[in-house]
């Protein structure tokens, strides 16, 4: 058996919180763009506490899971220098190697 702890009410809290945040974030980004709001400070403020809510999530989630917030990142960072070791190309991101998830 190789299943591992989870915190399962934590995780599906923070799951459920990204997506939310996420949609508050690009409601902030829609408006500006396509409904002819100004992006001032008030615009830019909203969008920044926007995106403190998705990190407050995002932690949740990494501790759900049994990580470090630093673990997670690094990690990323691997899989994209691997993924893309010359910068990004729109070929290997659509055309991925067996295992690169």
């Amino acid at each position: 058996d190789n299943s591992v702890e989870v915190n399962w009410p934590e995780l599906i809290t923070a799951a459920i919180g990204i997506q939310a945040e996420t949609g508050e974030f690009s409601e902030v980004v829609k408006k500006c763009i396509f409904q002819g709001k100004e992006m001032n400070e008030t615009a830019r403020f909203h969008a920044m506490r926007e995106l403190g809510d998705v990190i407050w999530y995002w932690i949740h989630a990494v501790n759900a899971l049994g990580y470090e917030p630093d673990e997670v990142i690094k990690e990323n960072i691997r899989k994209l220098e691997s993924r893309y070791p010359g910068g990004f190309d729109i070929e290997r991101s659509e055309v991925r190697i067996e295992g690169d998830i």
